[in-house]
C-alpha cells in the first residue's frame, strides 16, 4: 500500500502546556501538541477503513468525530509536532490494511490418524502408571 499525504483541511494542530521534560519552560512555554484528525469529514479513506480506524482509535475518537493525538514526550513543539502525526499516520496506515479472510479448513486424514495414534501413546504410558499386579 503506497503512503499518502494526509490534507490539511482534515487537521488541526494547537499546543497547550503540558507535564513531562522541559525543565522551568515547562511552566512558560506550550510545547503539548494536540492533533485533532477530523475522521467524520475526511475523503481520503473508506467507509470500511474508517470503521477500523474508529475502533483502531478507542479512547482518542471525540464525540464530534474527530481522532484526538495529544503528544507531550520531547522539549519542543516541533518534536511533538512531528511525533503527533507519525503516531495518526501508524493509525491510518494499520487501519488502510484490509484484514484477510479466514477460511474454514478441515483436518487432513493423517492429523486425524496422528491425533488419534498420540491418544493410544498417552493411554498406555497412563495403564503403566497404575499399580503393579503380579503374585501377591
Amino acid at each position: 500500500m503506497k503512503p499518502f499525504e494526509l490534507p490539511d483541511a482534515d487537521l488541526s494542530i494547537s499546543f497547550v502546556r503540558a507535564a513531562g521534560p522541559g525543565g522551568q519552560n515547562v511552566n512558560k512555554l506550550a510545547t503539548a501538541a494536540q492533533l485533532r484528525f477530523n475522521l467524520a469529514g475526511t475523503t481520503i479513506l473508506t467507509a470500511t477503513a474508517k470503521l477500523r480506524l474508529a475502533a483502531l482509535a478507542g479512547r482518542r475518537l471525540t464525540d464530534e468525530g474527530e481522532i484526538l493525538i495529544i503528544a507531550r514526550n520531547h522539549r519542543t513543539q516541533e518534536g511533538n509536532r512531528r511525533e503527533a502525526l507519525k503516531r495518526l499516520q501508524a493509525l491510518i496506515d494499520t487501519a488502510r490494511v484490509e484484514p484477510r479472510l479466514r477460511r474454514a479448513t478441515k483436518p487432513t486424514k493423517a492429523s486425524k490418524e496422528r491425533r488419534l495414534a498420540g491418544k493410544v501413546r498417552d493411554q498406555r504410558v497412563k495403564r503403566l502408571r497404575g499399580r503393579v499386579r503380579g503374585d501377591e
